[in-house]
């Protein structure tokens, strides 16, 4: 990925990046085998674990390794061009620590207590927030599974869907609708919780390796304690930079298409040319157009986190998060088209790692935000500036 050397920074990131390619092939084929068994690759997060890939966007103070929101991006792009489900996976961790600890979002006892356990239990943690009934959770829909305090322990049961990382997770914190509140809250649940079990729905073409499965949650009861957030809105009106984790992912992907491309125009010489293909002036048109979108799609990628991590720039970065998102997607998905069709047909075996690519990075047009909320957002504030 010499393209990505130009973003690496400081000795720190190096650092990092070399533990990553270190696990390369590990990942690498573990990712393939769960991609093609419909499994999960639980050795794949163990040693991510062992480098405390799990800590990186723990802030210092509490004993992580402090890392930002440009820092996690390069991360999540280089490991998602080794396997793209474990990088969509971890990078919820990630994100989601980044954006709590970032925002003071819990009380100061939570966050130390929380912090601990990522330290020295190696805890793992998502948002538990889609539902069936209510489509995706950033266009504000009421969750159907409800909480009630009840002689000062909540009760919760409900069912949500997409909850990526599920085998893996040590907690899921959990969206829940407060009656007595007339608000939604989110629970921190431990996964040995009594009450709590995972039911392995999950069928889909893409990110096959990323468990996202069911949580169910059939009457558990928890400490009154165990309320660390109260939503003031659907989560789609925040502002958190630590989203780009998600197109930072479709960039490694698009990357890891464009190596596999470039290497087979390289070494395939039929023998109706004198050459290989990459001699081709059709080949090599195709080679430049998925340079010119990755370059595009990085610098803009790279830029928006930049600019949202500075305090000149950081307040006029609003609608620039979506369209990141939007950029790096939609171009991820032609780089990986461009890529199959200087391969040809055999970039649709199932053996290929095109297919993969292919099916996975489509995945990317569902993950938040979506393209017509972050489309709407761009045409309302240029209205609003011509007024």
């Amino acid at each position: 990925m010499s393209a990505l050397k130009n973003f690496i920074q400081n000795s720190e990131q190096q650092h990092v990046i070399d533990q990553l390619n270190s696990l390369k092939e590990a990942i690498q084929q573990r990712g393939e085998y769960a991609d093609r068994e419909n499994t999960f690759p639980l050795d794949n997060f163990k040693d991510l674990s062992s480098i405390q890939y799990n800590q990186l966007t723990l802030p210092k103070e509490y004993g992580g390794k402090g890392f930002g929101i440009y820092d996690m991006i390069l991360f999540q792009e280089t490991l998602a061009s080794f396997d793209g489900a474990t990088a969509l996976a971890i990078g919820w961790q990630l994100s989601v620590v980044g954006e709590i600890y970032e925002k003071k979002i819990w009380s100061e006892e939570h966050l130390k207590q929380f912090a601990k356990e990522i330290v020295n239990d190696h805890a793992l943690v998502n948002r538990a927030v889609s539902e069936a009934i209510t489509g995706s959770p950033t266009r504000g829909g009421r969750p159907g599974t409800n909480a009630e305090l009840i002689d000062g322990k909540w009760h919760i049961t409900g069912r949500k869907s997409f909850t990526t990382l599920s085998y893996a997770l040590t907690h899921f914190l959990t969206a829940a609708w407060i009656e007595e509140k007339n608000t939604v809250g989110f629970f921190l649940i431990p996964s040995h919780t009594k009450g709590v079990s995972i039911e392995e729905n999950w069928d889909v073409l893409s990110m096959r390796g990323t468990a996202s499965h069911d949580l169910v949650l059939d009457h558990i009861v928890l400490p009154k304690d165990a309320l660390v957030e109260i939503n003031d809105g659907p989560r789609g009106n925040n502002v958190n930079g630590w989203v780009l984790h998600i197109p930072a992912v479709y960039l490694g992907i698009a990357q890891a298409a464009r190596d596999y491309a470039l290497h087979f125009a390289n070494t395939y010489s039929p023998n109706s040319l004198p050459g290989p293909i990459a001699e081709l002036p059709h080949v090599q048109e195709k080679i430049g157009l998925i340079e010119l979108k990755l370059l595009n799609a990085r610098h803009f990628l790279y830029s928006v986190a930049s600019k949202f991590e500075d305090p000149a720039t950081h307040a006029t970065i609003t609608d620039e998060l979506g369209a990141a998102k939007y950029i790096v997607v939609n171009s991820a998905i032609e780089i990986v088209d461009l890529a199959m069709r200087i391969v040809g047909a055999k970039s649709l075996q199932t053996s290929n790692p095109l297919s993969r690519y292919y099916r996975d990075v489509r995945a990317g047009l569902h993950n938040p935000p979506m393209d017509d909320m972050t489309i709407a957002k761009l045409a309302k504030r240029a209205l609003g500036e011509a007024h």
